[in-house]
């Protein structure tokens, strides 16, 4: 199999970037990055542990939920989850994150680059509380790099088109994966547990 294996070899397949590609990367959030931001219902964070094995997580609420608190820090706040805290024991050992910012109707996204710190300072978290409930923690994200990326990705995916949503019944249930998966208990146990906990457990 042919394999690219050095960064010179890699640039000579894709050829040069384009001046405004380059130019593009922000040190800081401008008016545009923190507008898209507080229309932003849905970011991924990926990080990565201190041997580079590597994780991607959503984290989602309201429009605006990822404070910005000013053009070289957000906050992130923690929501209830499943405890694994895979994220933030990455970022305790490694504080690189990348975010991808999703807003819905728009193809394209905000892609902000920096180094995070798990923080519980209850100050700071009350800016961040919901459903009358301040976060246990959340992360303080000092931006290195912030840009926009084109809709390419989403524009071939047609993701945003409600015509191509897979109707739900077209797959199994969390419930049943999960049930498949460990053989710990049965898929209605598992999506009755579930069902409860996305009404009670979102805060």
């Amino acid at each position: 199999m042919d394999t690219i294996d050095s960064p010179h070899a890699l640039r000579d397949l894709y050829g040069t970037v384009s001046p405004l590609a380059e130019r593009k990367v922000l040190p800081r959030l401008d008016r545009h990055c923190r507008a898209f931001i507080n229309l932003s219902p849905l970011v991924v964070i990926a990080t990565a542990d201190a041997a580079g094995g590597m994780d991607a997580s959503p984290r989602g609420d309201a429009p605006g939920f990822v404070l910005v608190l000013d053009d070289a820090h957000l906050l992130l706040p923690d929501r209830p989850g499943n405890n694994r805290v895979d994220s933030y024991g990455n970022i305790v050992a490694s504080p690189g994150v990348g975010l991808l910012f999703f807003v819905p109707g728009i193809d394209e996204t905000l892609r902000v680059n920096g180094k995070a710190a798990v923080i519980t300072d209850a100050a700071k978290l009350a800016q961040a509380a919901s459903h009358g409930k301040t976060p246990k923690a959340g992360l303080l994200i000092a931006v290195e790099e912030a840009f926009f990326h084109c809709g390419k990705a989403l524009k071939r995916s047609r993701f945003w088109n409600s015509d191509d949503h897979v109707a739900r019944e077209a797959f199994p249930s969390l419930g049943k994966i999960i049930a498949d998966q460990t053989g710990q208990c049965s898929a209605e146990e598992a999506d009755a547990r579930i069902a409860s906990d996305y009404v009670n457990k979102l805060y």
